[in-house]
């Protein structure tokens, strides 16, 4: 019979590498930000590194406050899309680990 401290050990371990394994997905990942419908994007991968931007070129047009708030506003929606892709990805983590009673993560 196993002790639950080495049950606990071998959930921590088997968590600690599932955890790798989404870490890398997440960074492989790549996420498009938009705005002014379409008109501004911006590709992103999970370690928040701008791979591309897109600009229509429509929009070298006018003026140019409006192209730098169209750029700024789809890099936001890229990172918003990254924390939330990431944060999905994690939350399932911990999920199904039996811990004591009273023991909570993080530590």
């Amino acid at each position: 019979m196993k002790s639950p401290i080495g049950n606990l050990m071998k959930q921590a371990q088997r968590m600690q590498e599932e955890l790798k394994r989404a870490q890398d997905e997440i960074a492989a990942m790549e996420v498009a930000g938009e705005a002014g419908a379409g008109l501004v994007k911006v590709t992103m991968n999970g370690r928040h590194d701008v791979k591309s931007v897109k600009i229509a070129p429509e929009l070298l047009q006018d003026d140019l406050m409006m192209l730098e708030d169209l750029v700024a506003a789809a890099v936001n929606d890229a990172v918003r899309k990254v924390e939330r892709v990431s944060a999905d990805k994690m939350s399932g983590m911990a999920r199904g680990l039996n811990l004591p009673a009273g023991f909570k993560l993080p530590f």
